[in-house]
């Protein structure tokens, strides 16, 4: 059977901080907020975007302010998302060679799908997966297990066969929601929050998985 190897985005594929940050803030600017730190907004990103927003707001904000700012942040982000986001060193690399030895790749993340999808077109990688699925693309997001559970069932794929990557806590708790392996990165933007939901593995580089399939 072949390898079902599921990617999250933001901190595991791709270093987006700095347009994130700058989408926050233009977003804060917009609210008549403060700007957040781009350290702040990273340890933000995971959960989609309303949960980005609504954090970065704050408790005070109204479903009204939240439901407002949440719609200047994707336009202003959709038009900014590759302004200064970058593979990580050796992504590219690494998932050519995971296709190579016959594995199936797809990107499972929170953010929204049509947005991921113009990244991963734009960053030159989107044939190497067979699927990418968003925040918006089910019911529920991440942790939610039905992600991997549909990209299972169209790669005819099993759990022992199947492995999550990501960078945080959320991706942890999807794979074992799932019932699948986890490999965290050391890398990404929350690698503190692998400590108290340990993943199988946890790879320095993306292409260190190989070893792991």
């Amino acid at each position: 059977m072949r390898p079902l190897l599921i990617f999250d985005l933001d901190g595991t594929l791709i270093d987006s901080r700095l347009d994130l940050t700058h989408a926050v803030n233009a977003m804060l600017r917009h609210m008549r907020r403060d700007a957040l730190p781009t350290e702040t907004v990273a340890a933000y990103v995971g959960n989609g975007a309303p949960v980005l927003v609504k954090k970065a707001l704050g408790e005070g904000a109204t479903d009204a302010e939240a439901a407002s700012g949440l719609e200047y942040f994707l336009d202003y982000y959709e038009a900014h998302k590759l302004d200064y986001t970058v593979l990580y060193p050796g992504v590219r690399e690494g998932l050519k060679a995971f296709q190579k030895r016959d594995a199936v790749l797809a990107v499972l993340t929170n953010k929204p799908v049509r947005i991921s999808e113009a990244i991963v077109d734009g960053l030159g990688l989107r044939r190497l997966f067979f699927r990418i699925y968003g925040g918006n693309s089910f019911e529920f997001k991440k942790p939610n297990p039905i992600g991997i559970e549909r990209l299972m069932a169209e790669a005819e794929c099993d759990a022992a066969h199947t492995i999550m990557v990501g960078d945080s806590a959320v991706d942890v708790r999807t794979a074992r929601s799932a019932g699948v392996r986890c490999c965290g990165v050391s890398y990404g933007f929350q690698p503190e929050t692998l400590v108290d939901d340990p993943p199988d593995m946890l790879v320095d580089r993306l292409g260190d998985l190989g070893a792991y399939f």
